[in-house]
């Protein structure tokens, strides 16, 4: 520890920190384990408390613990969700009565639980009335859902659908719209996908996003925006799906032919 690859020294705080990142995914500080103080690191590392919180700036931003306020570190214990962009959205999957986020998280072995937070009208504004391809203000239907895994929450997603589509499917305005979930039940009343088109950004949680993911401060998420096309062009809903970076591991299938 000391000196990288290229012969430079490595800060301080970069070997203590790479030292605690190593730990954890040893094993030697593991999951639900308390990482040391910052007097326990000042004296195990002969370091001062600015750098002991430079490394821990580090170690945090690795997602492999979370700072819970007055009681310190905690090593995680949330294996990330593999998204399969491919696979997640296939018509088998509906057709068996899965939704795309229990599906994946099936597939990681992790339990899921899906809280419904708001279903009802909403006027869409911004980007959202863009990719639908309606005026400002024109009314649709919001369905805000809260996902956990393993009783963690990990992300949450927001579905915006034409009221013109939506008013004649009851099964969309209840909680549990079904198996296979509202995407199933948009096929079984004619709106067949083609695709689904899917943009992300990263970036820092807000401190409200901080409180409702139980992230820590400035903890990175990822946004993902997706239209679902159908097979007639038109955009049925827009998902707007924040998630909590450390969480999720994103593999996409492109194919090589046109």
């Amino acid at each position: 520890m000391g000196t990288a690859s290229n012969g430079k020294a490595v800060p301080k705080y970069l070997q203590v920190a790479n030292d605690l990142v190593q730990q954890i995914r040893a094993g030697v500080l593991s999951a639900g384990q308390m990482v040391p103080s910052e007097s326990e690191l000042m004296d195990r590392y002969g370091v001062s408390v600015g750098t002991v919180r430079k490394a821990m700036v580090e170690v945090r931003a690795s997602g492999l613990v979370e700072t819970r306020h007055g009681k310190g570190s905690i090593v995680k214990d949330r294996p990330p969700v593999r998204h399969r962009s491919s696979d997640r959205f296939r018509r088998s999957l509906r057709q068996e009565g899965k939704a795309a986020y229990l599906a994946e998280s099936t597939q990681s072995g992790a339990e899921a639980k899906v809280s419904v937070l708001y279903i009802g009208p909403m006027a869409a504004e911004g980007e959202i009335a863009d990719r639908l391809g309606l005026d400002e203000g024109t009314q649709v239907l919001a369905r805000r859902r809260l996902y956990f895994r393993n009783g963690t929450p990990v992300e949450t997603a927001s579905s915006y659908l034409p009221w013109d589509v939506v008013k004649e499917i009851p099964e969309l305005f209840a909680e549990n719209p079904g198996g296979g979930g509202i995407y199933a039940r948009l096929e079984d009343h004619g709106h067949v996908f083609a695709e689904f088109v899917e943009t992300l950004q990263a970036r820092q949680a807000t401190a409200a996003e901080v409180s409702e993911l139980a992230l820590s401060p400035g903890a990175p998420v990822v946004r993902l925006l997706r239209n679902a096309v159908t097979t007639k062009g038109r955009v049925v809903e827009v998902c707007d799906t924040l998630m909590a970076a450390d969480q999720f591991v994103f593999e996409y299938r492109i194919p090589a032919q046109d």
